[in-house]
């Protein structure tokens, strides 16, 4: 197909299609977030890259469910809708993990929320009412981690797979750039949409009369939808079936039996070669809002000047999806492409000199590769972390900020992705070169330090932390501008008491550590935390595990927050059931005074 000129931006009403001579576009993203131009939001990458593959895209941003015009005025798509809810699950946006409705929405213009509870279904339903014949395709993280009956903390039960609940026609899961690429092509060749059913990263149904007449040679069918609903036994199972097979290379096709509809997965696509990243990449990004908005969507101010290096993460934290939807392998672009686009940002109106990140998940992962993941994928049974076959070095990242700083109009390259503490030497001049590309805080994830919360977490435990933060304090010595650490840390998680809370307050407390961010667990589909949460079992042993609920997950975020007066009874409540009643009073040891003032109460 002959490549299409790529436009300044991606047309969202039917005028603007009009002034690209374009009658009936072949492609229309629907998403829940507003439209912004930049790599950063997927509905902008996957437009230019179905763009760049020779397909005419327009976007539907936040469709209005009251009064449908934008999806009437603009017509329906030669090929198919492809729908997301936007680059944030839409529940995970529209409420806190204490399930009371949030007032913003980072994503929408003006901060002001447009996006409807679980989008995807609610935007598929809206399109196959108003279109019944155009096949859809649905994407995003809110569909990819979905994608098989999963717990959905905001309902507090399992629910079917989000295919088997949307009339859409096909799933596809993690980044989506190879597979709708895939699609459109077989559907532009005449393909109907129900025989397209080979695509990797991709998930098709069919009812469970013809499954019974087709074979899919070496598969796995893993426990039913009724079987993981009812038993919590088969829902751990069921999800480490899934968490085995997420590898491109030696991952099966996996099937799910749900009660009027069979949900079949193929393998994840293959990784993006270096080229494929560049190449998309630099694409012609205008890096703003689209011109239609007159309030700025708050999500674009931290990453407008921001660079991305590198996807996947195989840190594989339990509580983290992005090992399910990005997926563990390193793809990372060539420092030419990357020092390129830093130099393209130079001449973006509005540069002030400040690159605000070069990274990906985990910065310091840029690079990284192990020959293993060609031939055999992720192992199994070892860990990358530790692992000494893997290829890691952090001073060819570092050389990488060091020339982006060098480039005319440059004045800092900063680190504003996390950093896995693990993978950084003790060693003091990599701190210095590190510390000279952050600002005034390093943020660094420990998530807590008790090793058996850790070991839930699947993070290293508090010795290693320690480590790296008695580093960070020796790097600081002398210097007249010190800087800060700042660490992030999870309350509320699987396998985590009161107990567990007081003794990470009191190494904040010793440490002076006092965290700016918490964040409350929140069990987001899909993931190894999720699974402890909705069963209360920890999948790779089967056995009994601890999960805060109510108010002990109101009194563990509380103890991290020991000194703020709203959090008295609570922090109070919480050392007196651990039986430390000895940090209640006026020494310094003390977390919280013996005092009692009415308005600290709880109501």
């Amino acid at each position: 197909m002959e490549k299409t000129r790529q436009p300044p931006f991606l047309p969202i009403s039917r005028t603007e299609l009009a002034a690209l001579h374009i009658e009936k576009p072949d492609i229309i993203i629907v998403s829940g977030d507003a439209y912004v131009d930049h790599p950063s939001f997927a509905a902008a990458l996957l437009g230019r890259v179905l763009y760049d593959a020779g397909f005419t895209v327009a976007i539907i941003p936040q469709p209005s469910l009251k009064n449908p015009e934008s999806l009437i005025s603009m017509g329906p798509p030669r090929l198919f809708y492809a729908i997301s809810g936007g680059s944030v699950d839409s529940m995970v946006s529209n409420y806190t993990p204490a399930r009371k409705r949030r007032s913003e929405d980072a994503y929408s213009p003006g901060g002001k929320g447009a996006r409807p509870d679980r989008a995807v279904l609610v935007y598929t339903d809206l399109v196959h009412r108003l279109f019944p014949d155009i096949p859809i395709v649905i994407g995003g993280i809110e569909a990819s981690l979905r994608r098989f009956a999963h717990y959905d903390y905001w309902s507090d039960r399992i629910r079917q797979s989000i295919l088997a609940d949307a009339p859409a026609d096909i799933l596809v899961y993690g980044m989506g750039d190879l597979a709708l690429c895939a699609i459109a092509a077989k559907l532009d060749d005449g393909i109907n949409i129900h025989e397209i059913r080979d695509i990797p990263g991709t998930v098709w149904k069919i009812s469970p009369k013809e499954f019974r007449e087709i074979s899919i040679p070496g598969s796995i069918e893993i426990p039913p939808f009724l079987s993981v609903r009812d038993n919590k036994e088969d829902f751990c199972k069921g999800h480490n079936i899934i968490s085995e097979n997420q590898d491109p290379v030696s991952g099966k096709t996996l099937i799910q039996r749900h009660p009027k509809t069979i949900i079949i997965q193929n393998p994840p696509a293959r990784p993006l070669t270096t080229q494929e990243m560049d190449r998309i990449y630099g694409l012609p990004f205008r890096r703003r809002e689209h011109p239609s908005y007159t309030l700025p969507v708050p999500a674009l101010s931290p990453v407008r000047f921001s660079v991305t290096s590198h996807r996947g993460c195989y840190g594989d934290c339990h509580f983290c999806a992005i090992s399910m939807h990005q997926g563990k392998i390193i793809q990372s672009r060539s420092k030419e492409s990357i020092l390129e686009e830093i130099r393209s940002l130079t001449q973006v109106k509005g540069f002030s000199g400040t690159i605000s990140d070069v990274g990906g998940p985990s910065a310091n992962m840029y690079g990284d590769f192990c020959k293993s993941w060609e031939t055999k994928g992720i192992c199994r049974d070892n860990d990358c972390i530790t692992c000494k076959a893997l290829i890691h070095s952090i001073s060819s990242y570092l050389d990488l900020l060091d020339e982006a700083e060098a480039i005319s109009r440059v004045k800092h390259v900063f680190i504003g992705s996390g950093i896995r503490y693990d993978l950084i030497p003790l060693d003091l001049d990599v701190m210095a070169r590190i510390s000279s590309h952050i600002s005034g805080h390093m943020k660094v994830a420990p998530e807590h330090i008790v090793p058996s919360v850790t070991g839930y977490m699947n993070k290293p435990d508090g010795e290693v932390f320690e480590k790296f933060r008695e580093l960070f304090e020796r790097s600081q010595k002398g210097k007249t501008r010190r800087q800060y650490l700042v660490p992030y840390l999870i309350s509320g998680h699987p396998g985590c008491t009161i107990s567990d809370m007081i003794s990470l307050a009191e190494y904040l407390r010793d440490t002076r550590l006092y965290p700016e961010q918490v964040q409350d667990f929140t069990p987001t589909p899909l993931t190894t935390s999720t699974c402890m949460y909705a069963t209360g079992l920890d999948p790779r042993s089967g056995k009994p595990v601890h999960v805060p609920k109510d108010d002990e997950k109101k009194i563990q975020r509380a103890m991290l927050r020991w000194k703020e007066p709203d959090n008295y009874s609570y922090v109070k409540e919480g050392l007196q059931v651990a039986g430390r009643e000895d940090l209640i009073g006026q020494s310094a040891d003390c977390l919280i005074g013996s005092r009692i003032r009415k308005k600290h109460e709880k109501s």
